[in-house]
């Protein structure tokens, strides 16, 4: 180690001593070979000797051996032959012994691969079963065997994967053709509806015998067009695919669910399989946003929801436990829910009928379908009420509508009928009985407006209308009855009554309108028992029957009437305001003109021309109407003499009044309309004859002596109103009296006056302190 060391000259010093030492040792060699050198030459002296001898043994030898040689190579190879064959021969047995257990093992593997070709998922696992258990053990020792034991688990998880491939793959499918599914289902369900209903109807000779003869004949040609289009279907598509088990092929569920059962992971399967379809449920409940726009967004909702649950009645019933009983009810209770909700809110928008109608067609044959599978539908028909319910809601907007049109289009004329034909032809449309009228000859008028017969065929087309809901409700002849009368009630208690209020209320409605409105809303009440006995004849419901609704048109109609009427009474009143305004009194004129007044001449003219039309109006409106216009001229020009704005009244004035008072008394006692007693409408007058009368005399002694006693010949001028008309006449007296005063009449007249003022003026106080 001191080589390596750092010392100086350390080397040199190493191989001075590895010298001296290799001296050393060549020196004691040099010993050895000298003390054993002379038995080195003795051995070599023997051996000189001995090698002749050697040469000879090894000629020998090599000659003996030759000839063996020779003689042996026959034996040897027959020899070796032998070994050969012994060997092969143990070979072969060995061979074929191994063979005979391996080769069931490579059949069965071959076989488990082929299986795996053709997606026999489910043999090939009772394959593996089979070489797990039976025949791999047997060869366990071979290194192929090892590898087909690890290969098994492997193929076991593939066959999973692929078959949970394929479940999903028919899960979509499923969920994309549903509504195909759904839509043969309910196709189905429906034309087996029909078929026995066409059946039953064939059977039941005595069916519809008392159903409306125009009704009867549509539904029967209907229900033979039903029919007939029916057996064309069936023999057209005689081998047409309409069931869910042709429709769809449910081998991956089959193959799936073997599968996992066999591997021990059929729970598994089981919960997977029904949360995907919980999802697929909660998709198919999810309508459009603007399903209640048509009636393909119902239909392709409902064949969705039917295909669903097609599907799932069939699994339920060929597969054991995938689906239960509990299962399917407890998601259908879910779907129920979720499908009430949305058409409960899609079908309120819903404005037309006709829709609505499509729609409730739809949901019974959805719950036609779905009953047939076994799933509760009461609900849905519970559902249908309140839908009826917006149905008639919908209708009644719709008529509500046609009403208005038909008003609109009135002239409010009586119907001409210029022959038999035309008169015909109204009274097909109207139950209209006149005898007085048939006796008369052609031309003639009916009483009522052109609106009156169209009205009625809007209510019966409303009863039809109505009744198509009720068609397929299950339900009794007697609620369907129920039914149509209460929607009648509806049409013409709210919808025709609320467009006869509106129409009466309208500016342009004349009192001719109102006159003829009258007279129309009296037809129409009296047809109500035809329209009675139309619902009876349809719905087969006697009315003698106990439970049966009345309709409710006879006070609808009466409403109209008394509504009419005040409308005459309010138009007569503002058309005599309209002349009153146009009153233009001089009240300071000191001589009356000699005659009536314009205004009011043209007012009495325009009266009598009016309660001319009034003739085809009940005696007692016409009288009132009358009446009511009476009263309120006489209190108009009351109110004309003490309007308060006027300041001063001339006797000139008052007896210019007092001409047009007389023309109305005149026209009065001319019994403009016939059925009054006696002077009864002169009495509207009697105010102001004896107010009139009073100022016209100056016979104010005997009014004040009078007063108060029911004798009195002025019993019904008020204090108060005399007072307020001769402050006005004193006033006036004073101002066209200023330079005559000095006259001893005028003053006497003036203190008259005064003193009459201040008796009239106790009076009132009088009255109002005992008031």
């Amino acid at each position: 180690r001191s080589v390596y060391d750092d010392q100086p000259n350390a080397h040199q010093k190493f191989m001075e001593k590895l010298d001296a030492c290799i001296r050393n040792h060549d020196r004691e060699i040099e010993k050895m070979c000298n003390f054993h050198h002379q038995g080195f030459v003795d051995a070599i002296t023997e051996l000189l000797k001995v090698r002749a001898d050697a040469e000879k043994l090894k000629v020998q030898v090599t000659d003996t051996n030759r000839r063996l040689q020779d003689a042996g190579k026959e034996v040897i190879a027959q020899t070796e032959e032998i070994i050969r064959c012994r060997v092969q021969q143990r070979n072969i047995t060995t061979v074929v012994e191994k063979l005979q257990l391996c080769l069931p093992v490579l059949e069965m593997y071959s076989k488990l691969k082929e299986q795996m070709s053709v997606k026999r998922y489910y043999s090939a696992l009772k394959t593996m079963e089979q070489l797990e258990n039976l025949y791999l053990p047997r060869v366990s020792q071979y290194r192929f065997c090892q590898i087909m034991m690890e290969n098994l688990p492997k193929l076991r998880e593939e066959i999973k994967e692929i078959s949970m491939s394929d479940l999903k793959d028919f899960l979509e499918s499923i969920r994309k053709h549903s509504d195909r599914i759904g839509e043969t289902a309910m196709k189905q369900a429906q034309q087996q509806k029909t078929f026995s209903t066409a059946l039953q109807k064939q059977n039941n000779v005595n069916y519809g015998r008392n159903v409306h003869l125009g009704r009867n004949r549509i539904l029967e040609s209907k229900n033979e067009l039903t029919l007939k289009r029916t057996f064309e279907d069936e023999d057209e598509h005689e081998e047409e695919v309409l069931t869910a088990q042709d429709l769809v092929d449910f081998s991956p569920v089959y193959r799936c669910l073997h599968i996992y059962s066999v591997l021990g992971d059929g729970e598994i399967f089981e919960n997977y399989y029904r949360k995907q379809r919980r999802k697929q449920a909660r998709l198919v409940l999810q309508p459009q946003s603007n399903m209640h726009e048509t009636v393909e967004g119902y239909r392709r909702y409902f064949s969705q929801i039917v295909g669903f649950f097609v599907v799932e009645d069939h699994i339920l019933h060929v597969t054991q436990g995938l689906v239960t009983r509990t299962y399917t009810d407890e998601l259908w209770n879910m779907a129920l829910s979720k499908i009430i909700a949305v058409l409960r809110t899609h079908s309120s928008y819903c404005s037309d009928p006709d829709l609505v109608l499509e729609l409730k067609n739809l949901i019974v044959v959805f719950a036609d379908t779905l009953q047939g599978y076994g799933f509760p539908v009461n609900r849905l028909f519970d559902l249908l009420f309140e839908i009826r319910d917006q149905y008639n809601e919908t209708l009644l907007k719709k008529w509500s509508g046609l009403f208005r049109d038909i008003f609109e289009a009135d002239n409010y004329s009586p119907i001409p009928v210029a022959n038999e034909e035309e008169y015909r032809i109204v009274i097909s449309k109207f139950p209209f009985q006149d005898p007085e009228l048939d006796k008369q000859s052609f031309p003639k008028k009916l009483p009522m407006s052109q609106s009156v017969p169209q009205i009625y065929m809007q209510v019966k087309e409303f009863i039809y209308a109505s009744l198509k809901f009720s068609e397929s409700l299950h339900r009794s002849s007697t609620e369907i009855d129920d039914m149509l009368r209460k929607s009648t009630n509806l049409l013409l208690t709210r919808t025709l009554s609320s467009c006869l209020q509106n129409l009466i209320k309208k500016p342009h409605i004349g009192l001719t309108e109102l006159v003829q409105i009258i007279i129309n809303t009296t037809h129409l009440e009296q047809a109500c028992k035809y329209l009675e006995d139309f619902i009876s004849n349809i719905t087969n419901i006697s009315q003698l029957t106990v439970h049966t609704a009345r309709l409710y048109g006879l006070s609808t109609f009466k409403d109209a009437r008394h509504a009419a009427e005040g409308e005459i009474y309010t138009k007569l009143n503002q058309k005599i305001d309209e002349f009153i305004q146009i009153a233009d009194y001089d009240w300071t004129m000191s001589e009356s003109d000699g005659r009536a007044s314009g205004y009011l001449m043209d007012l009495i003219n325009f009266l009598r021309s009016t309660f001319q039309v009034f003739t085809h109006l009940p005696g007692k409106v016409a009288q009132t109407a009358c009446m009511s216009a009476c009263q309120h001229l006489s209190m108009s020009l009351m109110q004309m003499l003490l309007d308060s704005e006027l300041k001063q009244i001339s006797m000139g004035a008052i007896q210019q009044f007092n001409l047009d008072v007389i023309q109305c008394e005149l026209f009065a006692s001319s019994e403009p309309v016939p059925g009054f007693q006696g002077d009864t409408l002169q009495l509207a007058f009697i105010d102001l004859r004896q107010l009139l009368d009073l100022f016209m005399v100056w016979d104010w002694s005997t009014y004040l002596a009078d007063y108060g006693q029911a004798t009195s010949k002025y019993l019904r001028v008020n204090p108060s109103t005399a007072l307020t008309l001769l402050e006005k006449m004193k006033d006036s007296s004073k101002k066209n009296n200023i330079f005559a005063q000095f006259r001893k009449n005028d003053r006497d007249k003036q203190k008259l006056i005064e003193t009459v003022v201040k008796q009239l003026r106790s009076l009132v106080n009088g009255m109002s302190q005992h008031t």
